[in-house]
């Protein structure tokens, strides 16, 4: 990942955050099939490793799950919030014109050795935890237990869990640190209100205007 200095974001408990927040990573492999990427939504485990253990199941019909048993590394990219700026936003395209237009994001970018766990116990234990993640914010939160016994043992025969240990992670947090604070303050207060994703954009923005010097 390019990783500028003033975009890093090297913290751990931040990394994981992302991860949890926005469970939905792009799995990444270049195996002899060539390169494919999926979609999958994962759980990270902090204390599993040393970096942290992603945890996840996949469709046993996905041509991926070849490629997974053969690679030695595969990556998994995970995305928070984006949005693009406007050079409008900035006040320094009023004293200069020298303002150009961004997209600010937010990514973390994990690496690992895939394992393959086709276990039963090992993929319901992953279902309960995975769907308890998803369900708790709900007032009648829905569980795996909800549904038949023989469906559910019907539906692990179609899956195939994926662990991966964290071997190596980083960070991006591109959200207008490279500014002066005037413009930084210029596109927080330009995104407020304008939707879910620049709301959540100006609240970075601003929370790293905090945190500077």
């Amino acid at each position: 990942m390019y990783q500028p200095p003033h975009f890093r974001e090297d913290r751990r408990a931040v990394q994981h955050a992302l991860m949890h927040h926005h469970s939905l990573g792009l799995l990444i492999t270049a195996g002899p099939g060539g390169l494919q990427a999926n979609a999958i939504p994962f759980l990270v485990d902090a204390k599993a490793s040393e970096n942290g253990t992603l945890r996840a199941h996949l469709a046993r019909a996905n041509p991926q799950l070849r490629e997974l048993a053969e690679v030695d590394e595969c990556l998994v990219v995970f995305q928070g919030p984006q949005t693009y700026i406007s050079p409008s936003l900035y006040p320094t395209k009023q004293e200069t014109g020298k303002v150009v237009p961004t997209w600010n994001y937010i990514s973390v970018h994990a690496w690992g050795k895939p394992r393959v766990m086709d276990d039963a116990a090992w993929l319901r234990h992953q279902l309960d935890d995975l769907t308890h993640h998803h369900e708790a914010p709900r007032a009648a939160p829905w569980q795996v237990s909800d549904a038949p016994d023989a469906f559910v043992t019907a539906q692990l025969k179609g899956i195939v869990g994926l662990e991966i240990p964290i071997a190596r992670i980083e960070g991006k947090w591109k959200v207008s640190q490279n500014r002066n604070a005037a413009d930084q303050a210029g596109v927080a207060a330009g995104l407020r209100g304008a939707g879910e994703e620049a709301d959540a954009m100006s609240a970075l923005v601003t929370e790293r205007m905090k945190a500077a010097p």
